[in-house]
């Protein structure tokens, strides 16, 4: 419990927490506000966005003035011209009228400009300002003013077919296109170190607040402007605590709360399930469940996650309602949300749509019978977030305007991380050796291995079986317990008969009994030792602890009287050992396990019933009951004797039906003690 503590505190985040709630568009609900000291207004997003935009448009990107292009490209056409002159095959007296042009057209195009366009600097249109660098001295220009080379090769397109005396204008455009770069060339380097200092100029905030100054009356609006302030003087107050304040103060904060509430959960345990506060295996699992989580929630704030309910906060709830019990998954969530309310923003709308949907989950599995039912509780987690965010909406804005889609998805991602429950709780069981109601469903499933292997080894037992279940169940209904555990149980409680089916009369056909050629003693050993060939055969299969104590308690500490008194009959004068005569036990310690056991005899002796009417059922189910109440076998079971009368009263009445027993008999004795 220390080391959860301690765990917890040290993950939590360290800074004091400001004191006081408020949402824009509500009344202020507390004292008037005072300002503590000088604290500046902190700008908008929006306004912060503003100011950016207009920087960006302010900074001009800067171009490099490339003369020597004009040179080269010039040289180069000079050089190149001979040889493609002779290729072509004009008239060498054309030649010069040629050089002519083409030399005019690079002078007058470069001394222009040929500029390389930047798509990012486009976005309010094809041409935009620049700044052109020509011996570190800076010209702002536009890019209208200048030719791209797409511009400059229509420019000289244009002139060439100005000239009549050029013949061959297609050959001269196309050997004008070579020579035609641009000069103008961008700086990205300089470019974004201009913006970079640009932008960290930018200021964040807008005007100052002065120590004593009202920065918001009780019972007035939270407007724009108030939100601001109060939001500045939040992050102001926590900047201030974390540079400034007390971390070990802190720290000891942490400790008494969440210690006061582990502590409650720990008298909790004490008061009302005392089996797991003795189990320091089940505490470690509850423990880590707790810790676990809350080390979600404080990861997710160190990283400052746009929004905490994409946290599934009800996979908690579901776990520990599926591997324990309702009112105990209720008690740790409530806690765990209260712990969390120290930390996030919004505290009250988040617990309260945190322990709403917590409820849901855990009413919605309340029976878990179908593995649907965990998609299914989810779509109702899902229902109860959306219609409790649009209350508090309602409440909040008096208006459904600015919600949008966007709105829902962090309670979608949210109940859909809660169906990690269901790997979790198969890991959780194998980790802690704990039986959920998920397995429970598995183990009832009648085409499992096992008890496929039963129904073709020993129809007869599992025919008994599930009769035996089938009344169980009835039972724990009524009365109140684990009803998928006490089925799983009687399901499996006589599989040790496998071994030896045909030793056990539901098995046996009739003319043939393998007892006849044994000794007293070596029938009932063959009998007695199904209950420990059934724990082995258990143990090899995995099948769980909870199983398999409904397979040793089954039959308690009683005897085979059947056997037991034929000994005694056939050997008056011998002296009998009545260990050989008797089950090794233990005897029944819980509900469930009591119920098998009452649900077992009866339904086995009621197939010795020659005339099952009202009256012979009645008497055999009081006399199989009140035999295990003489003998003491339901002594350590947690059962009323109010609680027995119940049972009495059910099995009578399925035992009646099973025989097809019309009440209108004479039966007022049996509806009496109903």
């Amino acid at each position: 419990m220390i080391l959860s503590v301690v765990i917890i505190c040290i993950f939590l985040p360290k800074q004091p927490r400001f004191r006081f709630e408020y949402e824009k568009g509500k009344i202020w609900m507390h004292e008037d506000l005072i300002a503590p000291y000088n604290f500046a207004i902190l700008k908008t997003a929006s306004e912060i966005k503003a100011d950016r935009d207009q920087i960006l448009q302010s900074v001009y990107p800067i171009y490099d003035n490339h003369d020597e292009i004009k040179t080269e490209e010039t040289e180069r056409f000079l050089n190149e011209l001979e040889g493609k002159w002779e290729s072509s095959g004009l008239d060498e007296r054309e030649k010069p009228i040629y050089k002519a042009v083409v030399t005019q057209i690079l002078s007058h195009v470069y001394d222009r400009g040929i500029i390389a366009l930047t798509k990012k600097f486009q976005a309010n249109g094809a041409d935009y300002n620049f700044s052109l660098v020509k011996d570190n001295v800076a010209q702002n220009k536009n890019t209208a003013e200048v030719y791209t080379r797409e511009k400059a090769l229509a420019y000289a397109s244009t002139i060439i077919d100005a000239r009549r005396d050029i013949k061959e204008k297609d050959w001269l455009k196309k050997m004008v296109a070579d020579y035609i770069q641009p000069n103008y060339a961008y700086n990205e380097q300089l470019t974004d170190k201009l913006i970079t200092e640009a932008l960290n100029n930018i200021s964040s905030t807008r005007g100052m607040v002065q120590r004593g100054e009202l920065i918001v009356a009780n019972g007035s609006m939270v407007n724009n402007e108030v939100f601001q302030k109060v939001e500045s003087l939040r992050k102001a107050y926590e900047e201030e605590a974390r540079i400034g304040g007390n971390r070990n103060v802190v720290v000891l904060g942490q400790f008494l709360v969440v210690g006061l509430v582990v502590t409650l959960l720990m008298v909790f345990l004490y008061l009302f399930r005392l089996d797991i506060f003795s189990n320091n295996r089940l505490l470690s699992l509850i423990l880590l469940v707790i810790t676990g989580m809350l080390f979600v929630l404080s990861w997710a704030l160190k990283l400052k996650i746009s929004n905490l309910y994409y946290i599934p906060f009800c996979i908690v709830p579901m776990i520990v309602r599926i591997l324990f019990d309702t009112r105990l998954a209720l008690n740790i969530h409530l806690l765990m949300v209260l712990v969390s309310g120290f930390f996030v923003p919004n505290s009250f709308e988040f617990a309260f749509l945190q322990v709403t949907a917590g409820m849901v989950s855990i009413y919605s599995i309340k029976t878990l019978v179908k593995r649907e039912q965990f998609l299914m509780s989810s779509l109702i987690i899902l229902v109860t977030y959306i219609v409790g965010f649009l209350g508090i909406v309602l409440i909040r804005d008096g208006s459904l305007a600015d919600i949008g889609y966007g709105s829902f998805v962090p309670f979608i991602v949210s109940v859909g991380l809660t169906l990690l429950a269901y790997p979790l709780i198969y890991a959780f069981e194998r980790l802690f050796g704990i039986t959920s109601d998920v397995t429970l469903m598995e183990l009832t499933n009648t085409n499992s291995s096992l008890l496929r292997e039963l129904s073709y080894k020993a129809p007869g037992t599992f025919q008994h079986s599930l009769q035996v279940a089938n009344l169980a169940e009835a039972a724990i209904y009524k009365i109140g317990g684990n009803a998928l555990l006490v089925r799983a149980g009687a399901l499996y409680h006589d599989i040790g008969k496998m071994q030896n089916p045909q030793y056990f009369i539901e098995n046996q056909t009739k003319g043939y009994n393998p007892h006849d050629g044994l000794t007293f003693e070596q029938s009932a050993q063959i009998i007695i030792a199904h209950v420990n060939k059934g724990v082995d055969l258990a143990h090899k299969h995995q099948l769980p602890e909870s199983i398999i104590n409904f397979i040793r308690t089954h039959h308690g500490t009683t005897r085979t009287d059947y056997f037991y008194n034929a000994f005694i009959k056939a050997h008056p004068d011998k002296l009998v050992d009545e260990h050989l005569f008797r089950y090794p036990g233990p005897i029944p310690f819980s509900k469930e396990t009591a119920v098998l056991m009452m649900a077992d005899s009866v339904e086995a002796a009621s197939r010795s019933i020659k005339e099952p009417d009202a009256e012979n059922i009645s008497n055999l189910v009081d006399k199989i009951i009140e035999g295990k109440l003489i003998q003491g076998q339901l002594k350590n079971s947690d059962i009323t004797m109010q609680e027995i009368e119940a049972i009495r009263a059910i099995f009578k009445r399925m035992l009646m039906s099973i025989y097809h027993v019309r009440l209108d008999y004479d039966v007022k004795k049996v509806k009496t003690e109903e």
